[in-house]
């Protein structure tokens, strides 16, 4: 899951919420949405494997 921030950055954050504190875990910041697309792909064939 992307999410834009204020300052223009990008953030991937994991799609379900951590039960503990309630929020996404943070899976990283890039500067561009394309660059934050190719983790997430990544992310997604191993959560499948």
């Amino acid at each position: 899951m992307i999410r834009k921030m204020k300052n223009g950055e990008y953030r991937l954050y994991s799609r379900k919420k951590n039960p503990q504190t309630g929020k996404r875990r943070n899976l990283g910041t890039f500067k561009s949405r394309s660059a934050a697309e190719k983790p997430e792909r990544a992310v997604q064939y191993f959560k499948r494997g």
